[in-house]
């Protein structure tokens, strides 16, 4: 995938973004970044290839490997009850969940019954502590003011949802006795020599020169500078277009029956295929496309910051786009869709 026909800089300026990375993948491999701005507006830090990121919601995706990774050790598995290995909280039985439970699989496709309660799930409250994810799925935090429980069957319905990935959170801590930040260093960053990502919401350490701040879509710093999710798994993420590159290519590899990290190349695939009958939905990614052509997709987008993650895994190219204004838009209408016009011209 390469670059046509944009003047990146121009764009940027046109839509008020200060800082812009893009790793991209070709032939099965990372064929380079390309890096553009500041890291902070009116400052003098410039984005470089070792430049940290929000990635919001692409968090999901990387919650997805390591479920994968932890079904392939035996610790998980897509199909049973959460429940039965759920030990700090368990999701309340109620008239949906009589005939289905709750799976791993519905929780990772967005299927489980779940829906967001509205207004839930928004940045860290500097003035607030993190809250324990047993508290937020109780509904005693300002994160989520309401217990987290099925509202329509599972598998019945799509609804995109942040307290689904909570849940999945909760079972890997349950099940591993182990902060989830540290499961993911272990099971995941260290297998692939990832460095510059980081989920421990409690020691994010921002004042080091590598962290992106956060833009609105006039350009201006966002309050705090660093909104952080105390949600990791389904929006923590801070990490580089260059380690997220990493990541697809992981995929990519696991498909064919390489995997650095230990994900079978069934699993993987099971992780891109539709799930219960909705042609979008893999396992924490978004799918279009089917076959040789089929196009896997991860957007994240939070306060001050959008990017988009796509992959053609059995094209073995991609991209991973990030930047750090919120434009206040879907990505596609930004300029975030234009670089992604661009290299797929």
């Amino acid at each position: 995938m390469h670059l046509k026909n944009i003047n990146i800089v121009e764009r940027m300026k046109h839509y008020n973004v200060p800082g812009l990375s893009i790793a991209l993948l070709g032939n099965g491999q990372i064929i380079g970044t390309e890096n553009y701005g500041l890291l902070e507006v009116e400052s003098d830090r410039k984005v470089n290839e070792n430049s940290i990121f929000s990635a919001c919601s692409i968090s999901k995706f990387l919650t997805g490997m390591l479920a994968m990774k932890l079904i392939n050790e035996g610790l998980l598995d897509l199909d049973d009850d959460v429940n039965e290995r759920l030990v700090s909280w368990k999701v309340p039985e109620n008239d949906y969940t009589k005939n289905k439970k709750v799976t791993l699989r519905n929780l990772l496709s967005h299927q489980s019954g779940i829906k967001d309660p509205e207004g839930s799930f928004s940045e860290l409250n500097s003035k607030k502590e993190i809250p324990l994810m047993v508290e937020l799925l109780e509904g005693e935090t300002s994160y989520c003011k309401v217990p987290i429980e099925v509202k329509c069957e599972p598998e019945s319905e799509f609804h995109y949802s942040d307290a689904g990935f909570c849940i999945i959170q909760q079972l890997i801590e349950d099940v591993t006795e182990k902060p989830f930040h540290l499961v993911m260093n272990e099971q995941i960053f260290e297998s692939l020599g990832i460095e510059n990502s980081q989920l421990n919401t409690r020691l994010l350490k921002m004042d080091r020169e590598n962290f992106s701040c956060g833009h609105n879509k006039n350009g201006e710093l966002v309050d705090g500078k660093y909104p952080i999710y105390p949600y990791p798994a389904a929006s923590g993420l801070w990490t580089t277009s260059l380690d997220l590159a990493e990541l697809v290519l992981e995929l990519i590899n696991a498909l064919k029956g390489e995997s650095k990290v230990g994900i079978s190349e069934s699993l993987a695939k099971e992780m891109i295929t539709s799930q219960s009958g909705k042609s979008w939905t893999g396992l924490g990614v978004f799918l279009e496309g089917s076959e040789k052509e089929l196009e896997i997709t991860s957007l994240g987008w939070g306060v001050g910051f959008q990017c988009m993650m796509v992959v053609f895994p059995y094209l073995e190219k991609g991209a991973i786009i990030m930047t750090n204004a919120e434009l206040g838009v879907h990505q596609m209408k930004g300029i975030i869709g234009e670089i992604y016009k661009s290299l797929m011209s």
